[in-house]
């Protein structure tokens, strides 16, 4: 049995087609016998409104046929678009010897946080088994999984003996730990072994993580794939083989089950979970590096502040991209501390990275001076602060314009959640690398990749954080403490609790109300902002789609 664990690129049908042809022929060199492909492997996952597109639809099937041409003795399966009519189905094909000889519909359809399946697909209504001589295989695809109602319970009652579940399951912190106790679960209560496939690669907000595994009978896992890393998993798999008449409604693609009797000796292998920071820096490092190479980039440019959350977006691209394609720019003011240029000048020495000193000083001055008689009689307020942040984004992008290069920006979670960041300013960029990462979780990565190496100045870690846009100033002048700040949020917006909740689990319920107030009126700001890369259980963006303009409070 193979797992071929890809990252497939959305939309990218001939590059699709090549790789699945690339891993048929790596299987092929394990003698396998069975091998199976992510969920929509060959469109990429999610395809989104290409959907709607009839050609695309089309070209989709014709990948799949030519794929099908590179299959040869062994049975494939692999994840396409099915039409049938007016319908659409997310599939899997069954091909073998060059054939689709069978296609099986995806029958439970996510329509919840990042996933719309109901929006395109139609729910297919049998659970297929399909029958090599007198080995009977199931086929299901993701979510089809998670329900122990499911049409694995149902495949096997029809005398499956393996099920090959196929995958394109995005990431989230916690999420690999969940999905293993589901395969478990469902390979003991079924008493049947489940070969789980997960697609592995980073698609705008979303990263699958592969993290492909094999569960026996026992709810044993047997065999797991790499996380964020593509992967072909290689077992010897023991499963009954029944007689044709316990077989029940199998479709045959195959008088008789060829198994090969030589075949080379199975690669030693041990891939061992993740902890839980780990994983996540991996997830941001794998996102980020798809999303500069699947759209066509090959350098990033970051605005470093000599502050902790520019310092671990610089050190993540510098392992997702490698230090020559990442460039820093700091830009100070008159407000900018000495030791705020010490730690950007310490941080892009240690990760090797060019960095280019621009003062905004001199530009700022003359904003100042062009609205002097218009701001005649007025204080100075936030006004000031952002105009500083909007030179910053202006000379950033001005910089990508020239070079090619794309913007990373900076902003975590925290800053998002509640608005504090500047539209047009901190803001302005093509990807916000940690805009789902809280603030307190920025420090446990930093702290994690300073010990692959130390890149991260000490006094990052260490110093009160502080825009500097202003004179003394602290991000707790408009913040609560984030210790405190980051469950409010997680709780208003991850778990979608009330003011009242929140109280009650121990909040200052004036605090948890400034904190739910100054979220709800940041919407706008998130609705202009670059996609982030998804790593909580609900992201802002596809997870939770707010109104603007909402009188509910």
């Amino acid at each position: 049995m193979a797992i071929a664990q890809i990252n497939c690129t959305v939309g990218d049908l001939e590059g699709n087609c090549r790789k699945i042809t690339e891993w048929l022929g790596r299987a092929g060199e394990f003698g396998a016998d069975m091998i199976a492909f992510p969920e929509l492997a060959i469109t990429g996952y999610p395809p989104e409104d290409l959907l709607l597109k009839p050609k695309f639809i089309d070209d989709n099937v014709d990948a799949l046929r030519k794929a099908a041409g590179s299959v040869g003795d062994m049975i494939a399966v692999i994840g396409f678009v099915n039409k049938v009519g007016s319908d659409i189905f997310n599939a899997a094909a069954v091909i073998h010897k060059g054939k689709i000889v069978g296609i099986y519909n995806k029958m439970l359809l996510p329509n919840y946080g990042v996933f719309d399946e109901k929006r395109y697909f139609k729910a297919g209504t049998i659970p297929s088994v399909f029958r090599a001589g007198n080995l009977a295989f199931g086929v299901n695809i993701c979510e089809d999984i998670w329900h122990e109602d499911g049409p694995t319970k149902a495949q096997v009652a029809m005398g499956a003996s393996i099920i090959l579940n196929i995958n394109s399951s995005p990431y989230y912190a916690g999420k690999m730990k969940k999905r293993e106790e589901v395969v478990k679960r469902e390979a003991k209560a079924n008493e049947v072994t489940i070969a789980y496939v997960n697609m592995v690669g980073g698609q705008d907000e979303l990263v699958f993580d592969g993290d492909s595994m094999i569960a026996d009978p026992t709810g044993k896992v047997i065999c797991r794939g790499q996380a964020f890393k593509e992967d072909l998993l290689i077992a010897d798999i023991d499963v009954p083989l029944y007689k044709a008449k316990r077989i029940k409604k199998a479709v045959e693609i195959a008088k008789k089950l060829e198994i090969k009797s030589k075949r080379p000796p199975l690669p030693e292998r041990e891939a061992k979970p993740l902890e839980a920071v780990a994983e996540v820096y991996e997830a941001l490092a794998l996102g980020l590096k798809d999303y500069v190479g699947k759209n066509g980039f090959s350098k990033v440019v970051i605005g470093i502040s000599g502050g902790i959350d520019s310092s671990l977006v610089a050190a993540i691209a510098v392992d997702a991209l490698g230090k020559e394609n990442v460039t820093g720019v700091f830009m100070p003011t008159r407000y900018t501390s000495e030791g705020s240029e010490h730690d950007a000048k310490e941080l892009a020495s240690s990760l090797g990275i060019k960095l280019i000193a621009l003062s905004i000083d001199q530009i700022y001055r003359l904003y100042l001076t062009a609205f002097e008689q218009l701001f005649a009689g007025c204080g100075k307020d936030i006004t000031e602060e952002n105009i500083q942040a909007r030179i910053r984004g202006n000379i950033l992008m001005a910089l990508s314009n020239k070079f090619g290069w794309l913007v990373l920006t900076t902003g975590n979670k925290s800053e998002m959640s509640t608005g504090y960041a500047t539209l047009y300013g901190d803001m302005a960029g093509g990807l916000a690398v940690i805009k789902d990462v809280p603030k307190t979780l920025v420090y446990k990565l930093a702290k994690y990749r300073n010990g692959l190496g130390k890149v991260i100045p000490d006094t990052v870690l260490t110093k009160e954080p502080t825009a500097e846009l202003k004179p003394d100033q602290k991000d707790s002048d408009t913040l609560p403490p984030y210790e405190k700040l980051d469950p409010i949020i997680k709780a208003y917006v991850e778990e979608d609790r009330s003011l009242d909740e929140i109280a009650s689990m121990g909040f200052d319920k004036a605090t948890a109300s400034k904190v739910i107030g100054m979220i709800d009126k940041s919407e706008y700001k998130r609705r202009q902002s670059p996609p982030g890369i998804k790593i909580t259980p609900k992201a802002f963006g596809k997870d939770r789609r707010m109104p603007v303009t909402n009188k509910y409070k």
